[in-house]
């Protein structure tokens, strides 16, 4: 199911933006499923956008080093990944 509210926009470059974002979004939308369904999995997308949402990465920075750390890949995260060929970084980088 398409859910949609009221959208308004003032210029026709607004609309022309916002039509373009939107299919933009369908079609990239449309090869997660594939690349997913190829892999052999059938996730919800409500799983799929709350495992994403929960992955996140801080960045300490000190004395002129930094050093990145993200957290685990929970749930479906990590297959998502797998599934559109993007290696998941170290844990703990430099």
């Amino acid at each position: 199911m398409l859910e949609t509210r009221p959208i308004f926009h003032q210029r026709d470059e607004t609309i022309r933006c916002h039509v373009f974002c939107s299919f933009l979004a369908l079609v990239l939308r449309m090869e997660l499923d594939r690349r997913l369904e190829m892999a052999g999995h059938n996730f919800e997308w409500s799983d799929i956008k709350q495992d994403l949402k929960s992955l996140q990465e801080i960045t300490i920075k000190d004395n002129g080093k930094s050093l990145a750390i993200r957290s685990e890949c929970l749930g479906v995260c990590g297959k998502v990944f797998r599934a559109v060929g993007v290696a998941i970084p170290p844990i703990i980088q430099n």
